[in-house]
């Protein structure tokens, strides 16, 4: 089965450059981080310091034209950075990329060598279709705090992908909820690239094919399906 994707007009509104590419899975055999994860998010380190070359990752355009888009719905970009400018400074800190787990890790590993936001979610536990929406504010978000689970609401306006059941990520690409996180024990996932203009489709689109060309590398055999590019312009 084919897991809907569906973007709303008012985020569409809001960055007429979005593009997303999604990857669909089936059959994938995930497991704690492993050397060979490892070797990749080093060598994703190394590739992000050759992309940036000495700058800060919010100095390079696509993280700027993601700061403008979150400064756009309300969000404060510099305390709730995107996904990629997040990972790229935990990349080029003494403490470098968290190992997370094998799936985890690859998709991590492409977001930082590219910087772009890359998600991926358990389709299993997904309820309907996903959708990118403003928040009304009234969604809820399960989320853990301090060990114990909790409810959150996000703000008025907030970009969001939510499924049937409440909001799965928050501030578009900033925080993912646990309950659709991919695990040890996920078999099938949705893996989602993220890119605004002034970024070329072409560079997300080969980011994609990268990510695809891996997970096919570490579970032989599975069913994956690297979708068109979708575009907001």
């Amino acid at each position: 089965m084919t897991l809907t994707l569906t973007v709303s007009d008012d985020v569409r509104a809001l960055a007429p450059g979005f593009t997303h590419v999604a990857i669909e899975a089936h059959g994938l055999v995930n497991g704690p981080s492993s050397d060979a994860g490892s070797a990749l998010l080093d060598d994703a380190a190394r590739r992000l310091a050759v992309r940036l070359d000495g700058r800060a990752p919010h100095e390079d355009p696509h993280m700027a034209a993601w700061r403008e888009t979150y400064t756009a719905f309300g969000s404060k970009p510099s305390r709730t950075r995107n996904s990629a400018e997040a990972l790229a400074k935990r990349a080029l800190s003494e403490a470098g990329l968290p190992r997370i787990n094998l799936l985890v890790d690859l998709y991590n590993a492409v977001s930082v060598a590219r910087l772009i936001p890359v998600g991926g979610e358990d389709i299993d536990r997904i309820e309907g279709g996903m959708r990118l929406i403003r928040a009304t504010g009234e969604e809820d978000f399960v989320t853990v705090a301090g060990g114990e689970e909790t409810v959150e609401h996000p703000d008025a306006g907030e970009v969001v992908w939510c499924d049937d059941t409440g909001v799965t990520c928050r501030r578009w690409n900033w925080r993912q909820g646990p309950r659709t996180r991919l695990t040890e024990r996920t078999t099938s996932g949705i893996f989602l690239l993220e890119s605004l203009a002034p970024m070329p489709v072409a560079e997300v689109t080969a980011a994609a094919t990268e990510l695809a060309e891996l997970l096919a590398k570490f579970s032989p055999g599975a069913d994956i399906a690297v979708r068109a590019p979708e575009s907001s312009a």
